[in-house]
């Protein structure tokens, strides 16, 4: 069962150096035509202008024969037929062999690369042939040989030769001239063609693979807008659910104001992830730009919050206040918060300082906690371990620094400081 074209039909392999079968069908003609072309003009030159005998007339045919057989060759050797044309032109046969190499040598050579060539044996051609043609009408017994006898002048002749010589030879030339500048440049289009199909193919990867990392980092983004609610509210709510297991029976309205606490803490969780569902659903600004710039200005609430779930801790401010974007202090404000959360989950009952500060350089947050008193006073909270991770990646973003560690005291230190490019101008403000 055969194939059908075009479909897994196995590619047409190449005959020697014809790339279709067709070009090989159209050499093997044209070699015919001008075989036959050539060796019966051989024979009548042999046989019949120089009375050579039926031998020599054979021999000669078999030649010429051979010499129009070379066409077949012109894809390869294009410069052999036209050499053969030319050694028999003066036997006034073999146009058709001459006519043809002609064409192929000007349209398959390269130009100008090789014009040199081309040139010179187009021009020879061309000597060559006008010499055949004023040498036959000059040649004793032709029509136009006694000239002063009431025939043609001698310019007259050479004009004649001059045009058949020309006739002859310069329409192959530039008719392949022109197929072969042709063909070079649908190939040069093609070329073209095929190259920008591929700079399209590759910005189309490239297209894909930047929507592939604007996913990933939108995904990375709400991850830990996330982590930032969802983190510290619910350690608080879960610092404040411990504090009212154990002094609901000794102390029921201290326990009643923390599970209030418990209760209002949940509130702001589930508004802060309202709020980032919001931004997601409507594909409107980002939640950072949405709060405005003075976020910073949430801190003391924060720190109260831990304050009422039983942490001690101070908050100091220093520096002239000077508003930053809300990129900016929205980062500022993770920092913190994610410093407190540390502390909840494993310095439960240590002292903890909240640091801002209006620096030259920027603005400078920072969260110290001191040695827990002990083991006990530990809060048994889950850790991810990806909090410190994205406020680092968060503040770095930003051109800033970002440092974590243990303090030589046994506590530790959460601090940031981003550059005061971010800070807003003035004319920013007023507008």
């Amino acid at each position: 069962m055969s194939n059908p074209p075009g479909e897994g039909a196995p590619p047409v392999r190449p005959l020697w150096w014809w790339k279709r079968r067709r070009s090989a069908l159209l050499d093997v003609g044209l070699a015919a035509f001008a075989a036959l072309e050539c060796g019966i003009g051989a024979y009548e030159f042999v046989g019949g202008r120089l009375g050579a005998g039926l031998p020599l007339a054979v021999a000669a045919g078999v030649v010429g024969v051979l010499a129009g057989a070379t066409l077949v060759v012109r894809r390869r050797w294009p410069a052999v037929p036209v050499l053969v044309a030319l050694v028999f032109l003066p036997g006034l046969f073999g146009v058709v062999l001459l006519a043809v190499s002609l064409y192929t040598l000007a349209a398959t050579w390269e130009w100008p690369s090789r014009r040199r060539r081309v040139v010179a044996l187009s021009g020879l051609a061309l000597a060559e042939s006008v010499g055949m043609v004023l040498t036959a009408m000059l040649a004793p017994g032709a029509s136009t040989h006694v000239v002063m006898e009431g025939g043609p002048p001698l310019w007259g002749l050479v004009l004649l030769a001059v045009l058949a010589g020309v006739a002859l030879t310069v329409p192959p030339v530039v008719t392949g001239l022109y197929v072969g500048a042709k063909r070079r440049l649908v190939e040069s289009l093609k070329d073209r063609a095929h190259g920008l199909e591929t700079e399209l193919d590759l910005l189309a990867e490239q297209a894909q693979e930047r929507a592939r990392r604007a996913r990933l980092e939108e995904r990375t983004r709400i991850a830990r807008e996330m982590h930032d609610v969802v983190a510290h509210r619910v350690s608080l709510m879960v610092v404040h659910a411990g504090a009212v297991e154990r002094i609901v029976a000794k102390d029921p309205q201290k326990a009643a104001q923390s599970a209030k606490l418990v209760a209002e803490v949940g509130r702001q969780a589930l508004d802060e992830l309202r709020e980032i569902l919001g931004v997601l659903r409507m594909a409107a600004e980002p939640a950072d730009q949405a709060q405005g710039p003075d976020v910073l200005a949430g801190l003391p609430g924060l720190v109260e919050q831990s304050k009422a779930a039983g942490m001690a801790v101070t908050f100091t401010v220093s520096g002239p206040r000077r508003p930053f974007s809300a990129d900016a202090e929205r980062t500022a404000f993770r920092v913190v918060q994610e410093g407190l959360t540390n502390a909840h989950k494993h310095a439960g009952g240590a002292l903890v300082a909240v640091l801002l500060a209006y620096v030259p350089n920027g603005v400078r947050v920072a969260v110290v906690n001191g040695c827990p008193a002990s083991a006990g006073e530990r809060v048994g909270l889950p850790s991810g371990g990806n909090g410190l991770v994205g406020m680092r990646e968060r503040v770095v973003a930003l051109g800033g620094t970002f440092t974590a560690g243990p303090e030589r005291d046994g506590g530790f230190r959460v601090e940031a400081v981003l550059p005061s490019r971010l800070a807003l101008q003035e004319e920013r403000l007023l507008g």
